[in-house]
């Protein structure tokens, strides 16, 4: 009798986030959906403007699989690209608003974009980009919907492209949207974050954007009707699938073009921020800001934090400030995260240091992922659970990407024998959570042993002087390779008679662990260099390190 039960047209439709769009503007209709400065916009009216973005891209022959690409901070119309865009078919293409001219044009080049969408501090940035190209996509210039008297003298030369304003207006708010016609169809094309300097293109399927949406907010607990604080930017992994995440509990997005600490505390005294996410960069902006610029906050608010792995020293002022900080692990290939760390409540009764340092670990799979596993990479065996034993991190799972667009040599060699391979290096504990320790190009061998630069780094945010710390490995005339701290102090501690000295610095971590796991050079620096994202660039500071020839002796290097 089971033979006779086949899939149907009613029991099989494709899996898509985009369906949330609709369901929010009936339930949550007159509720906000997005702020931006002093404009608001309920799920009503976001519902309508994604059809009518939705309907203006087909009605300029944007179609299936089209790529659609967005140069754009974190505003209205990024927000309104998550569903928009794919809504007409097509792809979506978020890129990186720091990235320069050369890149943008190779992307644009790459993903075959046929129009893109550019904020207009932008404009400049991109038209250059395109001009390289043979053959240039559309341009729309997005205004800023607050400076409409500034913009206006940008975009009002004869020759100007569309503006995103009147682009929308054309479109149908009554527009059937394009359904995907498998749930395997390609939504979404992200390119990777350059702290390796060779973004690949990443393309994920509605499927896996409908498994990890449901996944994160259940893992996170996202309660319906959250006020979600945009500190991390659309354009990374489309912020870890929450546009979609916040419209399928109704929340209400809080928009922000930039930030810093004080704008941070500003808004969620001001609207009532519950949720937040932000590489731990974002962390560290907020525990170490100064005491003039912090607001005691009204309520608990949650950050989730991921991108790098947070020291414990961090995490521990940051939740000292009332912050309730959770932390998880994973890739643009994964299209948000797919370990987190799962607090156990026996932990509670710990002293607030080993809680940080419990917190720092990456977690358990969440409930969306099939499996999670530290393997030895040259017998593909589990290693052992005892926290020490290394070897590469592998993931199967409903929400890993279709693979690496025109990249078929790169997918296989990423995905093979069943797994994903993330080229993340760490341990199993014993009680089966996973931590990081580095990615395998970051591994510092030093005379034969391995040292872990994240673990390096940890030593060096317990010094009360380090804002920022980042450890790569400079050749060694003696040991092959030796650890090169770079760091950028905290404000107070720039002045030349209160800045610390290398050797103090190096004294200070042969305190904390194996001396020859301690930096033998000490290269201070104003800012790190980071992607947009907050991800510090270590190919720049191997670049750097490089520069610097073999080690003989420690030493240190200004660039304050």
């Amino acid at each position: 009798m089971m033979d006779l039960l086949m899939p149907c047209e009613a029991n099989s439709s494709p899996s898509t986030p985009l369906g949330f769009l609709e369901r929010a503007a009936t339930i949550y209709g007159n509720c906000r959906s997005v702020v931006y400065n002093n404009r608001e916009y309920t799920w009503s009216q976001t519902h309508q403007r994604c059809l009518k973005l939705a309907s203006a891209l087909s009605t300029l022959g944007i179609s299936r699989h089209d790529v659609v690409s967005v140069v754009a901070p974190n505003i209205p119309a990024m927000y309104e690209m998550q569903f928009g865009v794919p809504m007409s078919g097509a792809i979506l293409n978020t890129i990186n608003i720091r990235l320069d001219v050369k890149t943008i044009s190779v992307l644009l080049q790459h993903s075959e974009a046929k129009l893109v969408f550019v904020d207009y501090q932008s404009r400049s940035l991109v038209e250059e980009a395109v001009a390289a190209l043979e053959t240039k996509p559309i341009l729309i210039i997005i205004e800023d919907e607050d400076e409409e008297g500034e913009v206006a003298d940008r975009v009002s030369s004869p020759e100007t492209h569309l503006t995103y304003t009147s682009f929308i207006e054309k479109g149908d708010p009554s527009f059937r949207w394009v359904r995907p016609e498998t749930e395997w169809a390609p939504m979404i094309l992200n390119y990777t974050s350059g702290t390796t300097s060779a973004p690949k293109g990443v393309v994920h399927c509605h499927r896996g954007l409908f498994s990890i949406t449901m996944d994160s907010l259940l893992d996170w607990s996202v309660p319906k009707q959250s006020v979600y604080l945009w500190t991390l930017p659309m354009f990374h992994g489309n912020g870890w699938s929450y546009p979609w995440g916040i419209a399928a509990t109704g929340g209400t997005n809080i928009c922000l073009r930039k930030f810093d600490a004080g704008t941070i505390y500003a808004a969620i005294a001001k609207h009532g921020v519950t949720h937040m996410c932000g590489a731990p960069v974002v962390l560290n902006m907020l525990a170490n800001s100064p005491e003039s610029v912090r607001k005691p906050l009204p309520h608990v608010v949650q950050i989730m934090t991921a991108g790098a792995p947070p020291s414990a020293a961090v995490l521990f002022r940051t939740e000292a400030l009332g912050f309730s900080v959770s932390h998880g692990y994973g890739l643009t290939e994964t299209a948000g995260l797919i370990v987190s760390c799962a607090w156990k409540g026996e932990w509670n009764r710990l002293p607030a240091s080993e809680r940080a340092r419990l917190k720092a670990r990456q977690g358990v799979r969440t409930l969306g992922m099939e499996e999670v596993d530290v393997i030895d990479a040259e017998t593909g065996a589990s290693v052992k659970r005892d926290g020490e034993t290394v070897g590469e991190v592998v993931l199967q799972g409903g929400c890993i990407m279709l693979g690496y667009l025109k990249d078929p040599e790169g997918t296989r060699k990423a995905m093979r024998n069943g797994w994903f391979y993330t080229g993340d290096v760490g341990v199993m504990h014993p009680d089966g959570y996973i931590e990081i320790k580095d990615r395998s190009k970051d591994v510092i061998i030093s005379g034969g042993e391995n040292i872990s630069s994240v673990e390096v780094e940890s030593v060096l945010y317990q010094h009360p002087a380090v804002n920022e710390a980042a450890v790569v490995a400079r050749l060694d005339e003696f040991w092959g390779e030796s650890p090169c701290a770079f760091l950028s102090l905290k404000e107070e501690f720039r002045q030349k008679d209160k800045r610390p000295s290398h050797l103090e610095i190096i004294a200070f971590c042969r305190q904390r662990m194996p001396h020859y796991t301690a930096p033998k050079t000490v290269v201070f620096l104003s800012d790190l260099p980071k992607t947009s994202t907050g991800k510090i660039q270590k190919f720049v500071l191997r670049d750097m390190a490089k520069k610097l020839g073999s080690s003989t002796t420690p030493s240190i290097f200004s660039g304050l």
